[in-house]
């Protein structure tokens, strides 16, 4: 029977299904978290073999002693994961540390350094905004006088839209240089368009077994600085040069056995393609349950497969739009939840609270609306989204 360690199995709080689907494949759970047993969903704790507590998930050494206790509990260890980018370096090095397949240290740089994705996409022909780590304000300048403004400063090795700004002038440019957070930045040139995702699974040897995209209103820097509302939605047809610079990046990061969640601005300027960035992981928020919406499937079974028979059974032949439409606390709206369902209860398929520390981001509440048509999607999206 194969031993699956899966980090913080119940956060987010739809990753759980992760779980129960390696238990409906055979697999021997074993739940890793700070959580109190007690707290887990009744579904959660039925699906794991063995739940082992830390006091803190950050300490090394304890998840080391956990995977030990594992280990003389139930035998060699073959997987870990938590689908999350927190716990994507910890993941490697424990990977690394038990020998375990899968995504080790040796290639978790490149796929955590911004600076290092640019090279490799560069390599396989992928165009990439024109950006360089800075530490000084003459390496600043020096880079701005290539680009001019406005240019985007973002941690080299940081999560989502997370201490990332816009900056207008070389005033901003000097006092962002002076109160930066101590860590590396890289600071690249600001692309005009609309954000375009490439996300998906492949198989073990590399093959993409599932892919799919979504197009956002705004950027989730934009999101987040401006604490807009966030609205993206899945396409049904994949534009084809989207789907081949997808390809391209699933093979130059040698993409094995994983989700992934590819990042690409559609430039204003030329209509083309510029990489933004590579993750290794699904991606975030509801989005792998649009994945289920979209196309009649259940990704959590299909991922467990994957883990154990190197296989994928469903078709993603995309039948819908699945549009995922936030909502923020603080903000007046025009239309209540009660209007909302009254009006739209035949397009939404789901909605909930969302957890506070992905606020920012995604919002307080979402709606997951779905309709083989994109302009009904797009008309819940704004009724539900208007503002008084």
């Amino acid at each position: 029977m194969m031993n699956f360690v899966y980090l913080s199995p119940h956060f987010p709080p739809n990753y759980y299904r992760f779980c129960v689907g390696l238990r409906e494949e055979g697999v021997n759970v074993l739940g890793l978290a700070d959580a109190p047993y007690e707290s887990l969903r009744p579904e959660l704790r039925g699906a794991l073999s063995e739940y082992y507590r830390v006091d803190d998930m950050n300490s090394y050494d304890a998840l080391v002693r956990a995977l030990g206790h594992f280990t003389h509990r139930h035998g060699k260890l073959d997987g870990i994961d938590s689908h999350s980018e927190h716990w994507l370096e910890t993941e490697a090095r424990l990977r690394t540390d038990f020998n375990m397949a899968g995504l080790r240290q040796d290639r978790i740089g490149i796929v955590k350094r911004k600076s290092s994705m640019k090279e490799i996409y560069r390599s396989v022909g992928i165009r990439v905004a024109r950006g360089a780590v800075v530490r000084t304000l003459e390496e600043a300048r020096r880079l701005v006088a290539e680009t001019g403004y406005p240019v985007v400063a973002k941690p080299d090795v940081g999560v989502g839209a997370a201490a990332t700004f816009k900056i207008r002038d070389d005033g901003e440019l000097s006092s962002f240089l002076e109160r930066k957070p101590p860590m590396e930045y890289i600071v690249e040139e600001f692309i005009q368009g609309k954000i375009i995702s490439f996300d998906g699974l492949t198989d073990r040897d590399g093959n993409l077994v599932f892919y799919t995209s979504h197009a956002f209103s705004q950027g989730i820097m934009e999101t987040v600085n401006e604490d807009a509302d966030l609205f993206y939605y899945s396409l049904r047809e994949i534009p084809a040069d989207l789907e081949d610079a997808g390809r391209r990046t699933a093979r130059a990061f040698d993409v094995r056995g994983r989700f992934f969640h590819f990042e690409f601005f559609r430039a204003d300027r030329d209509g083309g393609l510029v990489a933004l960035e590579v993750n290794l992981r699904p991606p975030g928020g509801l989005t792998t349950d649009m994945f289920n919406y979209a196309n009649d499937i259940d990704i959590y079974r299909e991922w467990a497969r994957v883990v154990v028979h190197n296989r994928f059974t469903a078709v993603g032949s995309r039948p819908y739009h699945v549009g995922y439409v936030g909502r923020k606390r603080g903000k007046r709206y025009v239309h209540g939840p009660d209007e909302i369902l009254a009006a739209f209860g035949g397009l939404v398929v789901h909605h909930e609270g969302i957890d506070s520390i992905f606020r920012a981001a995604i919002g307080d509440y979402g709606y997951l609306v779905r309709s083989k048509d994109l302009d009904e999607v797009r008309i819940a999206a704004r009724y539900i989204q208007e503002t008084a």
